[in-house]
């Protein structure tokens, strides 16, 4: 863990300082005297139902009526009681309940007794929640769970009687009174772009709000202009976040439509960019590469955002504002990490994995970074965000990027920011002759060991050979250190592949679906060994990894080559 310096303490100071105002500022206008502000305490009729792009399970019904409640990574039995009367199986258990987006379950299973568990379970959370206490009320999950109640209104409301459709439409309209306010105190990043989506959802969706949509949609923007960067890329460097920003913002656009109003011009072209950048960071596999806690993959969430791709868009080449580079020729695509860390406040997901890779070849993975495990595997995060999970160098046993150990930010952020490298640069090659390629360098070891590294990674133009050089050098002139440091670079192979020595030393042979890959390296002792895979669905699991390992004095050069065989 890294001792916090004076710019970081300053930087917690003010994050904390911002943290309190939005608090004071959130309890002020939530008061009696001024929550007038944001329409009548009642949302009494829809004009419009917005859709629902998160895949549905109907088979949730049926565990539901065995007694089983799954969400959030965890189970929980419920032996004839109330989810709300179950003790949570962990925190993301709780807040996926207190979310409804579960609701989309029931309204698959098209029964009508699923139709009426959804209503009773909307009337008794709205009963026992009604002081505005607890996880149900954080905005992020209030947010959820407004978006949640409009998108299957028609299964909450469509047969109810009086006294349940008065029931659910008063609480959702006190719902929307709480986070008009409450968005200020949403955790930056996501949660609060979340929170001013929900609200305009309302806004388009609730008759009598639309005195509120014009200042909800100007707030909504600055956020979306904020978190999304040029190149259609996440604040956070995490591309998972882009998926489930899509699900929502691609309906949103539709309700702009429906209710006959201009879609906003930064709204499209935001949309756009996101679809681009969510092409441009998926595997032949369709996954989307594992960096920056990108964790457990759910394909058809990314299949369902990108059939609204333009089947003729362009191809995003690099991705520099994001910090990816991708290089795709024949059937290989390798997808690189050539960025820092993101900002302190967003980098509570971000892992140590600079300048690494992840490859594909059709439809199967060769390489792959270890990914961040599920909500019910926490445990392993630590593990899951250090260098030595990523394909690139390990110097010294060290990672790159260090976690920032401090007590304060870790409550507002939920997790251990991560500090540097401070300086990345990267360079696109492109030759004629050679294939595509880039050059990258970090300074992440810099400030401990005087060092830099630098890779190059080529793959010709059949994509059947990558070439790649490893460099540890000083930032100038010639370095002796006082004693030789080991080093190792890693290349964790996909958990199907399968891996064997060559008949030569310093080479490899990989085999993974129909394909064979030679491995071979200059420079450096060639071993296989054990590593974990955490993006699993059923946890972390075993694979194998080739790792290159030697020691520098200062000045180090290491040649690797995968070739295909077949």
């Amino acid at each position: 863990m890294a001792r916090l310096t004076l710019p970081e303490r300053l930087r917690i100071a003010a994050i904390g300082a911002e943290r309190t105002r939005r608090g004071v500022v959130s309890a002020a206008l939530n008061s009696r005297t001024l929550r007038w502000r944001y329409g009548a305490p009642r949302a009494d009729q829809l004009l419009i139902v917005p859709q629902d792009l998160r895949t549905a399970d109907p088979s949730f019904w049926f565990e539901m009526t065995h007694g089983q409640f799954g969400l959030g990574g965890s189970l929980a039995r419920l032996d004839g009681n109330s989810p709300f009367d179950v003790v949570p199986p962990s925190q993301p258990w709780a807040r996926s309940l207190h979310g409804f987006g579960w609701l989309r379950h029931l309204h698959a299973a098209a029964e009508p007794e699923a139709a009426e568990a959804a209503r009773q379970l909307a009337v008794e959370w709205s009963i026992r929640n009604a002081r505005g206490q607890g996880d149900g009320w954080r905005p992020e999950v209030l947010a959820r769970r407004v978006i949640s109640w409009l998108s299957h209104a028609g299964l909450l409301l469509e047969g109810a009687d009086e006294a349940t459709y008065n029931a659910i439409s008063s609480s959702l309209g006190m719902q929307l009174v709480r986070l008009a306010s409450a968005w200020r105190e949403a955790a930056d990043g996501q949660p609060r772009l979340l929170a001013l989506t929900a609200l305009v959802f309302a806004d388009l969706c609730i008759a009598g709000r639309d005195r509120q949509l014009e200042g909800d949609v100007r707030k909504f923007l600055e956020e979306l202009d904020r978190q999304i960067l040029p190149d259609g890329g996440h604040a956070s460097r995490n591309c998972a976040v882009l998926v489930d920003l899509l699900l929502d913002l691609l309906p949103l656009a539709q309700c702009f439509r429906a209710r006959g109003h201009v879609q906003p011009a930064r709204l499209t072209d935001a949309i756009a960019a996101m679809l681009a950048m969510a092409r441009f960071m998926r595997l032949g596999d369709g996954m989307l590469a594992r960096f920056n806690g990108v964790a457990v993959a759910f394909p058809s969430r990314l299949a369902t955002v990108l059939a609204y791709s333009e089947a003729n868009a362009a191809q995003l080449s690099h991705a520099e504002a994001s910090g990816y580079e991708r290089l795709e020729r024949g059937d290989t695509v390798l997808i690189a990490d050539c960025g820092g860390p993101p900002p302190l406040v967003l980098s509570a997901e971000a892992h140590a994995g600079c300048l690494s890779f992840e490859m594909s070849c059709g439809q199967d993975i060769v390489f792959s970074n270890g990914g961040a495990p599920g909500s019910a595997d926490g445990d392993w995060r630590p593990a899951s965000r250090a260098t030595a999970s990523h394909n690139t160098l390990v110097l010294a046993e060290t990672s790159s990027s260090r976690l920032v150990s401090h007590r304060r930010i870790e409550d507002i952020l939920g997790d251990l920011p991560i500090r540097g490298p401070a300086t990345v640069e990267a360079t696109a090659i492109e030759a004629a002759n050679e294939g595509t390629g880039f050059e990258a360098m970090h300074d992440g070891y810099l400030e401990q060991f005087g060092l830099l590294h630098q890779r190059r990674i080529m793959l010709d133009t059949a994509g059947r050979r990558v070439d790649g050089v490893d460099r540890l050098k000083p930032p100038r002139g010639v370095m002796r250190l006082k004693q030789d440091l080991p080093f190792a670079i890693h290349f964790h192979l996909s958990p199907q592949a399968e891996c064997r020595r060559g008949d030569k030393i310093g080479m490899a042979i990989v085999e993974v679906g129909e394909q064979r890959w030679r491995f071979a390296v200059e420079g450096a002792r060639l071993g296989i060994e054990e590593s974990m895979y955490f993006a699993n669905s059923a946890g972390p699991v075993r694979r194998l990894q080739i790792v290159l390992r030697a020691t520098t004095f200062g000045e180090t050069e290491v040649r690797w080559a995968i070739t295909r065989l077949a």
